[in-house]
């Protein structure tokens, strides 16, 4: 059998009223697929080798509904292309047709990226994809550069994160199916906007997800925190494997996805010679080449393995970039003095300093919420292979109440937080409203249908948030009332401080990319300084013949102290105290010059920029 046998499972409309259906269903002796509509018929499927079973059959429209018969019970297609009726209704034969007016798009260069995270179902009132194409300006002109998408493949109801996604292959119905996501792509595109897609291949939901009888898909040997482990490892995992390949090359294929983000790569469990992520990143890669477009993967992981983004000639799996978690807490504690879980192995300056100099905090030494040792040196990971954030979906989302930082830090503070994560050398990324102070939490919510799980997922919320008692109720993730919390209301954007925090981080990413000193990511051109007693960070940048210094303080009173600079005349760019930012009164001067050491007088939750002016060659 070829090796790229079944890279197209499920059913594909073949033109002229012809379909084929391909399953891997070798824990059946029999597979029928049982046409509903138009015209009703159940006819069998042949057996392929290694447990696959497929037919031609003709007559068969886009449309057409259908499930796969195995024995006593009819089951939705596992690489249904969308399911019209929810998780537990028939699989819906598609045509992938599309046309594509992007033909002129191939990709940007990771190093451009500014990624915005987005949740689909509550970006706007309508929680469809068409409805966010009408904000995409408004993305663009801050300086968006990458919109990512949390998971769109199709879980029970209509208001999940996606993480319960059961169909890996079908997007949607409630946000608008193939047609509305192929829309929202190509409007990104038009618009200048690469498109990120968070996938996961790590579990599946609980609800609606049948395709353990099938065939082997998961494994007893490992357990996932949200479920059994996906069989990547076990007999008749080759097949499992290629399953989920195909999953990431039909998503960069049919829909044009310029990225994807692989959700919890640590919950990956294997033990292979040649690993899933590393076959996968290869694939993607691959038809990248053939596609003839910059195409990327992007790995969430907790375990601090360099290897994930290392490149393969260094011995590492070869992905393009990950989220750098540590950065994130690293910030937030100087932030909000907030140690509880996994925050108490963070606290001081020396974190972030490391977070910039490294991207790692913990490379090794011990953790004391793990209590182990924890993570691997990241020195020599480029710059551009780390993504960084003061907020994302789960560092909001997985609070008791799901609030967002503007409900728990100043405004001082926000400004602080954007400065350091838009002027690192690093990828940055931003969570949807925040760029303008959303205050509407982002809590965890579902729809099942199951009262059986919805009591079990209560219950699970409450032993998880058992240590915060006499902080209020634990919001029901199962409540309509819950969802609607998290929606956003984007008129904050033009109103009092939301309106000067928008056109803050405006001015932000607009100085990123003009300023050559910050538009190159390089670890290698940064000095990183700080002062543990004063609560203070110096990070100086250069590229040639641009050089700036950026001051981050996280005191709470004002501060004096040095710091040695290149002589010169220093102009400042920006400053989060100034009254045009809302700001508590100048300390630092306008410019100054400098021979070896400057003095400076900082004030509380303070961020500046300054850029030496380069002598003019006559």
């Amino acid at each position: 059998m070829a090796a790229n046998f079944a890279i197209d499972p499920g059913a594909i409309y073949l033109g002229e009223s012809r379909c084929r259906f391909r399953a891997w269903a070798p824990s059946v002796a029999r597979l029928d697929v049982h046409i509903l509509t138009p015209t009703e018929q159940v006819v069998a499927m042949e057996p392929m080798p290694r447990g696959y079973h497929q037919i031609v059959l003709e007559g068969t429209e886009p449309e057409t509904r259908y499930f796969y018969r195995l024995g006593n019970h009819e089951r939705p297609d596992p690489a249904s292309r969308y399911q019209p009726e929810g998780v537990h209704g028939p699989s819906q034969v598609m045509n992938s047709a599309f046309d594509w007016q992007d033909q002129n798009w191939f990709g940007l260069p990771l190093s451009d990226y500014i990624i915005y995270e987005l949740h689909v179902g509550t970006f706007t009132p309508e929680g469809s994809f068409e409805a966010i194409i009408p904000r995409l300006h408004e993305l663009r002109e801050l300086g968006i550069t990458a919109v990512e998408i949390m998971p769109v493949a199709q879980f029970p109801g209509t208001r999940n994160w996606g993480y319960d996604g059961v169909y890996p292959f079908a997007v949607q119905n409630s946000y608008g199916g193939p047609e509305g996501l192929k829309k929202l792509v190509e409007a990104c595109h038009k618009n200048g906007l690469a498109v990120i897609l968070d996938v996961v291949y790590n579990h599946l939901g609980p609800e609606g997800n049948y395709l353990g009888e099938f065939g082997p898909y998961f494994t007893g040997r490992y357990r996932t925190p949200w479920g059994p482990a996906i069989n990547f490892d076990g007999p008749y995992s080759d097949e499992v494997r290629r399953f989920f390949i195909a999953n990431a090359l039909y998503w960069i294929t049919e829909f044009h996805f310029d990225a994807l983000r692989l959700d919890a790569v640590h919950a990956i469990l294997e033990h292979s010679p040649r690993t899933f992520l590393e076959e996968a990143g290869d694939a993607v890669h691959e038809r990248a080449k053939r596609l003839n477009r910059q195409i990327y993967v992007i790995a969430e992981s907790a375990a601090n393995d360099p290897r994930v983004i290392r490149s393969r000639e260094l011995g590492g799996y070869g992905l393009d970039a990950q989220w750098n978690d540590d950065f994130h807490h690293s910030l937030r504690v100087l932030l909000t003095g907030d140690q509880r879980g996994y925050y108490q192995d963070f606290g001081r300056i020396d974190h972030l300093v490391k977070a910039f100099r490294e991207g790692f905090v913990y490379s090794g030494e011990y953790s004391p919420f793990r209590e182990r040792r924890h993570g691997r040196p990241s020195r020599d990971i480029p710059a551009e292979r780390f993504v960084v954030f003061g907020q994302n979906h789960d560092q909001v989302g997985n609070r008791m109440r799901g609030e967002r930082l503007s409900q728990l830090a100043s405004f001082d503070a926000l400004k602080l937080a954007a400065c350091v994560v838009l002027l690192s050398p690093f990828i940055p990324l931003l969570f949807m409203g925040e760029e303008y102070g959303e205050t509407a939490p982002f809590p965890y919510f579902i729809s099942h249908s199951d009262p059986d799980l919805i009591d079990a997922v209560r219950r699970g919320r409450r032993q998880e948030f058992a240590s915060s008692q006499g902080q209020g109720e634990i919001p029901d993730p199962q409540d309509e009332k819950t969802f609607c919390l998290a929606m956003l209301n984007p008129l904050l954007r033009h109103q009092n401080n939301h309106k000067l925090l928008n056109d803050f981080y405006g001015e932000l990413i607009r100085l990123r990319r003009e300023i050559p000193a910050l538009a190159q990511l390089s670890k290698e051109t940064m000095e990183v300084t700080g002062h543990e007693l004063e609560k203070v960070v110096f990070v100086r940048r250069w590229s040639e013949d641009s050089e700036v210094l950026m001051v981050f303080g996280f005191h709470d009173t004002q501060v004096s102290l040095g710091f040695p600079v290149h002589a010169g005349c220093w102009q400042k760019r920006l400053d989060s105290t100034e009254h045009r930012w809302q700001g508590n009164g100048i300390s630092l001067p306008p410019e100054f010059d400098a021979a070896q050491v400057i003095n400076l007088s900082v004030k509380p939750q303070t961020a500046a920029l300054f850029e030496r002016k380069m002598e003019q060659v006559p």
